[in-house]
C-alpha cells in the first residue's frame, strides 16, 4: 500500500482523482471497457469531482458499480447513496456502458443475488473507496466479514458508524440513521485491480492510524488494505496527523 498525502481535500482529491482516470483510461486502451466501483460520502467529493474533469475517458466503455447503500432509504431521501451518484456521477458524467445501483427499498436477499451475478463475471479495474471513523470499508463495520465469497451482503451497522453518518449530516436525529445496508464484501474490493482510497479530514486521522500501523485485523476493517498490491491510500495532512 502505497500512502500519499497532501495539504488539503481539494488536492488529495485532485490526486486520487486523476489516478483512478489514468488507470480507466488504460484499462480501455488495453481491453476496451473499464470496470469501476464508486463509493460515496463525503469523502468521495473531490476526488469524484476531478475524476468528472479527466480527459481522454470514453465513459461510454465504463460499467459502475456501487458500493454501500441504506436498507429501507428512499431514493428521494438526502442520505440516499444512489441520490448522491446520481446527482454527483451519473447526471453529469453522460453516456456509460452501464451502471448498477443498489435498490435498498427491494428485497434484501434477491438484491445482492441480483448485483452479485452482474458483478461476477467483470473484472474491476478501479474502486474507489474510503475509510470510516471506526475503520469499515464499504459499509463492513468491525468485526468485519474477512471471508465471504459473496460479492454483496447484507450488514448491521454499528452504533459509531451511525453517528459518523448522523455527524456528517446526513439525518435529522440518530434515530433516523437506519441499522442495515447492503455492503460490497471484503473480498470483493480486493479483488479490484487497483484501489483509490481517498480519506481527507482529522476525524478520520485515528482509523487512518489503526488501518495503517495495526497488524491487518477484522476489528480494523479498512486494514485489509495493507495486503492489496496496488492500493494507493491518499491523505490530507489531518487525516495523517496521527501517523508516526
Amino acid at each position: 500500500m502505497e500512502i500519499i498525502v497532501s495539504a488539503d481535500p481539494k488536492e488529495l482529491g485532485q490526486k486520487g482523482g486523476s489516478a483512478a482516470g489514468e488507470l480507466i483510461r488504460k484499462a480501455i486502451a488495453e481491453r476496451g471497457e473499464a470496470t469501476i466501483i464508486l463509493a460515496t460520502g463525503t469523502s468521495q467529493f473531490e476526488t469524484i469531482n476531478q475524476l468528472l474533469e479527466e480527459k481522454g475517458i470514453a465513459w461510454d466503455k465504463v460499467t459502475m458499480f456501487h458500493l454501500d447503500e441504506y436498507l429501507g432509504l428512499p431514493i428521494t431521501h438526502p442520505a440516499s447513496f444512489r441520490k448522491y451518484l446520481k446527482e454527483r456521477f451519473l447526471d453529469k458524467v453522460g453516456q456509460l456502458a452501464a451502471y448498477y445501483l443498489i435498490d435498498g427499498e427491494a428485497d434484501p436477499v434477491e438484491e445482492t443475488e441480483r448485483l452479485g451475478h452482474l458483478i461476477a463475471s467483470k473484472p474491476i479495474d478501479v474502486a474507489l473507496v474510503g475509510i470510516g471513523e471506526n475503520g469499515h470499508l464499504a459499509f463492513n463495520d468491525p468485526p468485519a466479514d474477512f471471508d465471504t465469497e459473496k460479492p454483496y451482503l447484507v450488514v448491521d451497522l454499528d452504533e459509531a458508524c451511525r453517528k459518523q453518518q448522523l455527524g456528517e449530516g446526513w439525518f435529522p436525529d440518530f434515530d433516523s440513521v437506519p441499522k442495515q445496508a447492503i455492503s460490497m464484501s471484503i473480498r470483493h474490493i480486493m479483488k479490484s485491480a487497483a484501489i483509490i482510497c481517498s480519506v481527507p479530514d482529522e476525524r478520520k486521522a485515528k482509523a487512518v492510524q489503526e488501518c495503517v500501523e495495526n497488524e491487518v485485523s477484522n476489528l480494523f476493517p479498512a486494514s485489509i488494505l495493507q495486503q492489496h498490491p496496488q492500493c494507493t491510500l491518499y491523505l490530507d495532512k489531518a487525516s495523517a496527523s496521527l501517523l508516526k
